[in-house]
């Protein structure tokens, strides 16, 4: 399992990632974080993420009938939020490959 302190700086990044490619609830997006090997997230972890994004304008959302239930909110991302995951992506990819070369070096 991933620790919570190493997790916590990447979930946004991958929330967005998560929601932009469809329109995505929030039960859903846990699980397609789970698929992915994220392990169990809690859904009280998720919504005030979902919550941020949505009040700095990066993503929005819309409520949709349920076949099974009460209405769903789902979430998409908005021009800015797409602009702001593909900064993500770019710094993420700088700071895995930085601790990639430490890590070769060091023969682990």
């Amino acid at each position: 399992m991933i620790p919570s302190q190493m997790l916590k700086g990447t979930l946004e990044g991958c929330i967005m990632a998560v929601i932009s490619r469809q329109p995505t609830y929030g039960y859903e997006i846990t699980q397609k974080l789970a698929d992915y090997g994220f392990g169990p997230i809690a859904e009280g972890t998720v919504y005030p993420l979902l919550l941020r994004l949505e009040k700095n304008g990066l993503a929005r959302a819309e409520y949709r009938a349920s076949e099974v239930g009460p209405r769903r909110k789902y979430y998409m991302l908005t021009e800015k939020g797409q602009a702001e995951l593909a900064a993500f992506l770019a710094s993420y990819r700088e700071l895995t490959g930085a601790v990639g070369r430490l890590l070769d070096e060091i023969g682990e």
